[in-house]
């Protein structure tokens, strides 16, 4: 139990969280530009550059940084949630011997599921007011009117009821591989490096951070976009079921997905989305490696955890 509430889990949980914040402020725009490629469908454009170009022009030079505020609120507390939990189950399991690839997966993976369970609701609504007020393609999206974080879980819950604001979660439990495929590389490269000298230099850490996240959003791809869809939960599609995430759904978006754009359709915003994840993963781990170590360097101690 100690281990679970520990300094070092704290200290590991609140580095996450500012690493994570920090490089997602840096490349928000990119994350933009990505979200109007999953939703908006029948949008024309392709390219990052000229999506972000096009949201410009249309809504004005802030526009690729709508709804900031709630999604950084959503990504500090999940990824609080994700290092905790993570750093805490490595900590009881690991016990101060050297961690491996397989165990570091499985505590990435039960790691995902509680982040998942606890954080869906904040990412549904940031879901929500990150496209409010967008000019999309596709006439068949309902349109939304926020006027904030509370007013939006207030609206979600009164017009959908409180189960609305868990859309999206089947294929979030299932992108749990994720995070969990991302550390397991991340981890694994970590370790290797290691085993040829004592530490890691901040271009280590921003390259291994980048390749491990490059492999994980490449192969978990697909199943983000049918996420991004069911979160949103604006579009007329479907009607004779409703409960959004459920298998059936899945099934049902990435079918329609294939059908109307063939297999690269669900891999449309790929470019985008490896643009932004793969710039911010590598920067949140230096930030990450950075903070963490300077604050044991700090306050006098080690980490528990050995790589």
């Amino acid at each position: 139990m100690s281990s679970v509430l520990s300094y070092e889990s704290l200290v590991h949980a609140v580095a996450g969280a500012v690493g994570s914040v920090t490089a997602m402020t840096v490349f928000f725009p990119l994350d933009t530009a990505r979200l109007r490629l999953q939703v908006d469908e029948k949008r024309k454009s392709k390219t990052t550059h000229m999506v972000l170009l096009e949201i410009i022009k249309e809504e004005g030079l802030l526009a690729p940084y709508r709804g900031w505020f709630p999604v950084i609120s959503s990504l500090c507390c999940s990824n609080f949630v994700y290092f905790y939990t993570f750093n805490s189950l490595k900590a009881v399991w690991v016990k101060g011997q050297r961690s491996t690839t397989g165990k570091d997966l499985v505590v990435g993976f039960i790691a995902g599921i509680v982040n998942v369970l606890l954080t869906t609701p904040l990412w549904v609504v940031n879901t929500r007011l990150k496209l409010q007020g967008a000019k999309f393609r596709n006439e068949d999206i309902v349109p939304t009117n926020y006027k904030g974080i509370i007013d939006a879980f207030y609206q979600i819950i009164r017009d959908e009821g409180i189960l609305a604001l868990w859309n999206g979660t089947f294929p979030s439990l299932l992108l749990v591989f994720n995070p969990a495929i991302q550390f397991m590389f991340y981890e694994g490269l970590k370790r290797q490096i290691l085993k040829k000298r004592m530490k890691l230099t901040s271009m280590d850490v921003f390259i291994i951070g980048a390749i491990a996240k490059a492999i994980a959003t490449t192969v978990t791809y697909p199943m983000q976009t049918v996420q991004s869809i069911l979160r949103f939960g604006r579009h007329r599609l479907n009607p004779e079921n409703r409960t959004l995430g459920s298998l059936r759904n899945v099934l049902y978006l990435l079918h329609q997905r294939v059908r109307c754009f063939g297999i690269m359709g669900l891999y449309k915003g790929l470019e985008a989305k490896l643009l932004q994840t793969v710039l911010t993963a590598a920067l949140m781990f230096l930030v990450y490696e950075k903070l963490t170590a300077a604050t044991f360097r700090v306050m006098g101690l080690k980490s528990v955890q050995k790589h």
